[in-house]
């Protein structure tokens, strides 16, 4: 064996330095990498920290919208509902936020020093909030755990009641998991609709705990409910939809005790035919098709559920958007 190591280490003598000296540019690169993210990160939020005090004085949430680290302008909708609902509590909760990168709270908890709680499947968005820093630059938790209406409450353990807002994105069972919760009581909700069922049908896929948007249809199209489905869960549950994103991906809720004079609105009146083009081909590929009625064909026979009836209906059922 002595041999074997001393022979090992004659072969390897001569790359050694090079070696040391490539590793030590690697921990070198690896720093200004992670320099360079700060930089960026902290560049990014000076920029959506001046749209903010832009968006609180907008004349309508439309107005309003600006993209900080949400998806579309959800982060500019959510400051002009905060300089008009009062907050009993600074906490947010969020689910469905992937690794956290791009969620409708983050910028909540840098800019606005919020606490909060993040629900997902996966664990990235825990590995996330560590590499980034964000773990120890504000409170927030992490949790992970595949969320059903059995299990959402649980999930939610230990968040106080009157919670500030609440951000619902599980690509599929929305109406479902909002709808059984019963542990938080948030002042204000976003809440993701799919536009493809158009304004006035208030409908959404049938309730199925194991639900994949993925699996459930290549398209990815076949997801969630309709505006009119979440105004009417709105209406049962003591709050107003008082808008929609101007991509028709998010609508927003807010409690009726704290609504002051924001509008009222039906869903049709709030709804947004979306210009997102998400379909996807059998293979996962983006087809970038357009048309509303185009893309439902796509899931034409796919079942629905009337949220005020309890019927079953099809895609094909709804009437037509005529885009």
């Amino acid at each position: 064996m002595g041999v074997l190591r001393r022979f090992r280490a004659k072969l390897l003598r001569p790359i050694a330095a090079p070696l040391k000296a490539l590793a030590a540019d690697q921990r070198a690169m690896g720093r200004t990498l992670d320099l360079l993210r700060e930089d960026v990160r902290q560049v990014r939020l000076a920029v959506a920290s001046l749209r903010a005090s832009q968006a609180r004085a907008a004349a309508t949430l439309s107005d309003a919208e600006f993209q900080g680290y949400s998806q579309f302008g959800e982060d500019g909708a959510i400051q002009w509902l905060l300089a008009r609902v009062p907050m009993a509590s600074r906490t947010f909760v969020e689910f469905g936020v992937g690794d956290y990168h791009e969620s409708n709270t983050r910028f909540l908890l840098e800019h606005d020093g919020w606490r909060g709680l993040i629900l997902d499947r996966d664990v990235r968005h825990i590995r996330f909030l560590q590499e980034s820093g964000l773990a120890w630059r504000g409170v927030i938790e992490a949790r992970s755990g595949f969320i059903t209406a059995e299990n959402i409450n649980e999930l939610l353990a230990g968040m106080p009641e009157d919670i500030g807002l609440l951000s619902v994105d599980v690509d599929g069972m929305d109406y479902w998991v909002l709808s059984a919760i019963t542990a938080i009581r948030p002042r204000i909700v976003v809440c993701e609709y799919n536009s493809l069922f158009g304004p006035t049908a208030a409908v959404t896929v049938p309730y199925d705990p194991s639900f994949e948007r993925t699996a459930a249809h290549h398209s990815t199209l076949y997801f969630g409910a309709s505006i009119s489905a979440l105004g009417h869960w709105a209406s049962q549950r003591g709050y107003r939809l008082v808008g929609s994103s101007a991509e028709g991906v998010n609508a927003f809720f807010v409690r009726e005790d704290v609504a002051g004079d924001l509008p009222n609105l039906p869903g049709a009146e709030a709804w947004v035919a979306t210009p997102v083009r998400q379909a996807r081909d059998a293979e996962g590929r983006l087809t970038y098709m357009s048309g509303l009625d185009r893309q439902r064909a796509l899931i034409a026979d796919l079942p629905l559920v009337d949220v005020m009836t309890g019927s079953a209906l099809k895609v094909a059922d709804l009437p037509p958007i005529g885009d």
